[in-house]
């Protein structure tokens, strides 16, 4: 009796998961659709400018590299990959964002490099998680300094001081785990796992601080914090160079703001690929500085496809030269998830 229920309870948690994220990508959609003028939407589309297109498919190709070589350095302490390898896996991570629901994507290219490095799965989380930790103080402090210059709704400005404090606090624990009084004794990282959960999860609490303090006392840790900047400002300015394609003459500072609106917006998981909650605060951060909504609803489609549609390319060559399927992947993670239990 146990099997059945256990099975229909993790089929629910699936549908619950994946439902709300769906609800509210529609509740996202009709909002941004609702007392728009859909004749004008078409006329906003066929105007855009090509040159800018390809600079800002470039720009963000450019950036997901500069994101690649970020992990790269903070995968060092555990073994070497090279930069197009480690692009590869987040290029399939996003592929499969894209397709399923509330980022998925993060533990596909996290079991691809384990299986590439011939180490467990749990010890890429450390890397991960500075990764997150870089993207959370950058989007932190573009915030705080959109805001001297330009005046942003209460909400977003709520929303900023949580992320804030949520930074401060991972600061804290990362300074607190890389720079404390080493114990020789958590310097012994067993590799089989011992029959007892208690010490199977002791071992592995030490050795992921064990690998987190290896990043954190890496020279590589600065250089991939000042990677975190460079990449952020690449997905700004082809998203800015998306805004020119279609006309909109903001300058980048606005345009800057905007993308961080979004990125903020749709930090959370969500429906696949952001649809709904993209268009949505794309549209919130336009209307901020006088853009009409039915421009604005318009861009957010456009903007969309045209940094989506390279992204779905990529993803697809990168996943099919790992010699494996979507389907083949999923059931990989599965078993190894299980393993990990």
């Amino acid at each position: 009796m146990n099997k059945p229920t256990t099975a229909v309870s993790k089929t629910v948690s699936w549908v619950a998961k994946r439902g709300l994220g769906y609800l509210i990508g529609i509740a996202c959609l009709i909002w941004v659709f609702h007392d728009v003028q859909r004749a004008r939407i078409l006329e906003h589309l066929r105007g855009v400018r090509w040159a800018w297109v390809a600079s800002a498919v470039f720009m963000d190709v450019f950036g997901y590299l500069c994101q690649g070589w970020r992990w790269q350095l903070l995968l060092r302490p555990i073994g070497y990959l090279p930069v197009l390898q480690t692009t590869q896996a987040i290029y399939v991570g996003l592929f499969v964002n894209e397709i399923l629901p509330m980022r998925v994507g993060e533990i596909a290219r996290a079991y691809l490099v384990s299986r590439w490095l011939r180490v467990e799965f749990v010890r890429l989380i450390p890397s991960m998680a500075v990764e997150r930790f870089f993207d959370g103080v950058w989007l932190a402090v573009g915030i705080g300094l959109a805001a001297i210059f330009v005046p942003l709704p209460r909400s977003l400005l709520k929303a900023a001081d949580a992320l804030g404090i949520l930074v401060l606090i991972a600061a804290a624990l990362l300074v607190f785990v890389v720079f404390r009084t080493r114990d020789p004794a958590s310097e012994a990282l067993p590799e089989s796992k011992t029959g007892a959960p208690r010490g199977w999860l002791r071992s592995s609490v030490r050795r992921l601080a064990h690998d987190l303090r290896s990043i954190g006392t890496s020279r590589l840790f600065y250089f991939a914090f000042a990677l975190s900047l460079v990449f952020m400002l690449l997905e700004a300015l082809a998203f800015w160079f998306v805004m020119r394609a279609y006309g909109l003459r903001q300058s980048f500072g606005v345009g800057l703001v905007v993308f961080l609106i979004v990125h903020l917006g749709t930090a959370l998981p969500n429906a696949p690929a952001n649809v709904g909650t993209y268009q949505f605060f794309t549209v919130v951060g336009l209307t901020l500085f006088g853009v009409d909504k039915t421009l604005a609803s318009a861009f957010s489609l456009a903007v969309f496809v045209i940094l989506t549609v390279p992204l779905w390319a990529i993803g697809l060559v990168a996943l099919s030269r790992t010699g494996r399927t979507l389907h083949s992947l999923r059931v990989e993670i599965d078993r190894a998830m299980l393993r990990q239990k």
